[in-house]
């Protein structure tokens, strides 16, 4: 567990000496290191993670915690190939005007994760430039993957018995 903890270290050392106040909390659970990010930094802090060997976005995703405030997690998972070490970012967000900047501009490959997470959660990628849906129809009603989506969907009644 010695290695977990040095690279918890150094990681959140290196965000903290070139990035202070960007890193907002995080934890070191079962050999994997999680960071809560500042919502407003998170363009920043990935390109300082990627200049320092995260190359490879593996995923964007959320959590809905509804009925909690801030009501989502916006999570990248982030993995540096040459150092085989993985690495979690969070970020809080609004349910109530869920948005947060893209990181398209530093990883390619955030385009479909980031419309993926908007198609189900309805959390919108500012200069995405393409935050269109990509799973669900597109005159589909609502996101569905939100905890407060109707389990049926908005346009369907079915016959009362």
């Amino acid at each position: 567990m010695l290695s977990e903890q040095v690279l918890g270290m150094r990681v959140t050392q290196a965000l903290e000496g070139n990035l202070p106040g960007a890193a907002v909390g995080g934890k070191l659970d079962r050999g994997e290191l999680t960071i809560d990010i500042d919502p407003a930094r998170i363009v920043e802090v990935c390109r300082a993670l990627k200049a320092d060997g995260y190359l490879r976005l593996a995923a964007v995703t959320c959590v809905d915690q509804y009925p909690m405030e801030p009501r989502f997690e916006v999570i990248y998972h982030l993995h540096s190939i040459s150092r085989n070490e993985r690495l979690r970012l969070k970020c809080r967000v609004s349910g109530t005007q869920p948005e947060i900047d893209s990181v398209i501009g530093v990883w390619r490959g955030a385009d479909w994760f980031e419309r993926e997470v908007f198609d189900l959660f309805g959390v919108h990628f500012r200069n995405h430039g393409n935050m269109t849906r990509i799973l669900m129809p597109e005159d589909w009603e609502g996101h569905p993957l939100r905890k407060d989506f109707p389990v049926h969907g908005y346009k369907y009644s079915y016959p009362q018995e």
